[in-house]
């Protein structure tokens, strides 16, 4: 049946790469966007002459109060991004995934058509649009998550590439404003991607499961409209996965249970007490808060760096567009170091006596130190005021996030129990989202009192950064003595 099932699965895995490639992550192409914004005058009414310290008129306008606003456009929308991922991973978790994708759709399709619509006269409407695109977007991205489900030891490499493809798809926006640049309205360009709803809805009804896709998958799964499983049939076959997966490898092997390891997994309040969660929402969110203050001020810091000079600020937001796309191939790395690691260790685990679900957690820590490794030499690049050295910040930039997400998600199918994964993964996110709303005053403060100079915020933000170490560290300490409890017994 594997056999029979295995180009269908396929399908599925590439249309949903091709959909959070496309769609899932275009806010995070905010700079080219912003760029295209300010060539079409919006906010500009908020700009006044810059007068010199003499109090004589420069020729340039003092366009901090526009730059506030675009920043707050993108702090509200990142924000969103995050926050409504536990409500989101809620209705994902109750109601299924047809449900939760149909709200995806209506949110995402409303708002391309709101941005579509949108003028310099209606700019503020922005305010309404890039949270709605950004919600939907996220939901197209945690339905799709549990693609990994269906090709069993690779599911955390692949989990690393969805997210990478997230990463990857903000160079749509990049593609929007050089269309624009050869003549091609914004208008047009946000119709088209309106009209490619129709696509989602049909891949929503035809290569993806009503319910959750389980894991492990139960014999001969079948998902889709093709599969003729009544809702009834999948529930009873997402009850025989879970019966699975209390006795899979990855957990514990049942001959060597001890007695403190036959518990039922426990609720979801007590995971998200717990230390292993709590450092991982600190890990997330300073992390993360770095790159959303980058993203959100990448254009006025260009503007500062190159003098105002708009074909060479134009230059480097391509560059960064660019880099941008590659995520999609540097996040599988990770997931694959990940996959390798799992199968090392709980090999070693057998021999051993020591529990599997440890020996997996434990493959989780290498990914989450190098994930803040490569957060902290980005920050420092970031932290130079050079402009050609912006673009060794870029790659490290698009390298480390697309580590952080897919290491995020990669973590919480390890550290926690599937049945929880929506609500925790969509818990963390909002967390950090609440963390991520300082990048706004971090950005008029650097823009006001700070005079454009954004060196001690830099150094806060590069001490916070070290500060993430800690969780792989604490992770691994658990592991071993985890590991060491079979010893003691």
């Amino acid at each position: 049946m594997q056999g029979r099932s295995l180009p269908f699965r396929v399908a599925t895995l590439v249309t949903g790469l091709l959909e959070c490639l496309g769609f899932a992550g275009v806010l995070f192409g905010w700079t080219s966007l912003v760029f295209v914004f300010k060539e079409q005058h919006y906010f500009e009414e908020l700009c006044e002459p810059d007068a010199g310290p003499l109090g004589n008129a420069t020729g340039l306008d003092d366009c901090r109060a526009r730059d506030e606003q675009f920043s707050l456009i993108f702090t509200l929308a990142s924000f969103m991004n995050n926050f409504m991922t536990f409500p989101t991973g809620y209705i994902f978790d109750r109601f299924q995934t047809t449900v939760a994708r149909l709200i995806a759709i209506f949110l995402y399709t409303s708002a391309t058509l709101t941005i579509a619509f949108t003028s310099a006269d209606s700019a503020v409407l922005l305010f309404l649009a890039m949270p709605m695109l950004a919600v939907g977007g996220i939901l197209f991205l945690i339905t799709n998550l549990q693609i990994g489900n269906l090709f069993g030891k690779h599911r955390s490499t692949i989990i690393t590439m969805y997210n990478g493809a997230f990463d990857s798809s903000s160079a749509v926006f990049l593609i929007i404003k050089l269309l624009y640049e050869q003549g091609i309205t914004i208008k047009a360009s946000f119709i088209f991607i309106s009209v490619c709803s129709v696509w989602h809805v049909g891949r929503t009804l035809l290569l993806m499961p009503r319910g959750h896709i389980p894991y492990p998958l139960p014999a001969d799964y079948r998902y889709g409209l093709c599969s003729g499983d009544s809702p009834q049939e999948e529930d009873k076959k997402a009850a025989e996965s879970k019966k699975l997966e209390l006795q899979s490898k990855e957990f514990i092997s049942p001959k060597k249970e001890t007695p403190g390891e036959q518990q039922a997994p426990g609720s979801f309040w007590s995971y998200v007490f717990s230390q292993r969660f709590t450092w991982h929402v600190v890990w997330l969110s300073v992390i993360q808060l770095w790159h959303y203050l980058f993203i959100g001020t990448l254009n006025s810091l260009l503007n500062n760096l190159a003098s105002k000079d708009s074909a060479l600020v134009s230059t480097y937001t391509n560059a960064f567009a660019v880099t941008q796309f590659f995520g999609v191939l540097c996040a599988p790395w990770n997931g694959l170091l990940m996959d390798r690691l799992k199968h090392k260790y709980q090999e070693e685990a057998k021999k051993t006596g020591a529990p599997g679900k440890a020996a997996a957690l434990r493959a989780a820590v290498p990914s989450l130190a190098l994930t803040s490794l490569l957060c902290l030499g980005f920050a420092v690049c970031a932290s130079m005021p050079v402009l050609p050295l912006q673009y060794a910040t870029f790659v490290l930039q698009v390298i480390s996030r697309s580590f952080l997400y897919g290491c995020n998600a990669a973590f919480l199918t390890l550290a926690f129990p599937s049945e929880h994964f929506g609500k925790l993964f969509g818990l963390v996110m909002a967390l950090s989202a609440v963390v991520s709303l300082l990048q706004f005053p971090l950005f008029t403060l650097i823009k006001g009192p700070l005079q454009d100079d954004p060196l001690y915020v830099n150094l806060i933000l590069v001490l916070l950064t070290l500060l993430t170490f800690l969780h792989p560290f604490l992770v691994d300490r658990e592991c071993q003595r985890k590991e060491k409890l079979p010893e003691v017994a």
